[in-house]
């Protein structure tokens, strides 16, 4: 087995649930990689503020960094965050394409990085978000052999993500908010 890295999916409403997730994970988990819809004047403030509620170290992520355990790297609101192998682990891409499902940072986009690269080493999340972005990519992580989290219906603001998610099968469990940090952990300790 590989590093274990969590990748996360969130829009409207995300900022929030990043906040709760994020205080829940401990100092020494495994990296997490998201994309957050959010404008680019704005992922520098909020990784920063979100470095201050959590255990884990928040930055906006740049091109080509280590990706390292107890690491949070938040895709700026100008590109799309990858990831690939880079020695005996990996490191973050950064690339300008084209908007994918009208997103840039779209989760399709990391998601189907996490499926190509992380297969079984791959736990992802959808929180609350409009729209489907992702739904499909968290598909083809689940076919590579990782673990899906849904935010449920009730604790969600806008339900679309997740739900577009769980309709296409993608999904191993739907949480409360307030529970997907305490399953993640779950998750990470049967397979460590």
């Amino acid at each position: 087995m590989g590093q274990r890295i969590i990748v996360v999916g969130s829009s409207t409403g995300g900022t929030e649930a990043l906040k709760v997730f994020l205080a829940g994970m401990p100092e020494r988990s495994p990296a997490i990689l998201i994309a957050q819809h959010m404008p680019e004047l704005f992922t520098k403030s909020f990784a920063e503020r979100l470095d201050h509620l959590s255990a884990m170290q928040v930055r906006e992520a740049a091109h080509h960094e280590k990706i390292e355990p107890g690491h949070v790297y938040l895709a700026p609101g100008h590109s799309h965050l990858l990831l690939e192998p880079a020695g005996t682990g990996y490191r973050t891409v950064l690339n300008q394409e084209p908007p994918v499902n009208r997103h840039r940072p779209s989760v399709e986009v990391l998601f189907l990085s996490a499926a190509r690269h992380l297969r079984t080493d791959a736990i992802g999340v959808m929180l609350t978000g409009m729209g489907k972005d992702g739904a499909a990519a968290m598909l083809e992580m689940k076919r590579a052999g990782a673990y899906n989290f849904a935010q449920d219906e009730a604790s969600c603001v806008v339900f679309g993500m997740p739900r577009e998610a769980i309709a296409v099968g993608a999904v191993d469990e739907i949480v409360p908010l307030e529970k997907i940090a305490e399953r993640v952990q779950v998750r990470l300790s049967r397979v460590a």
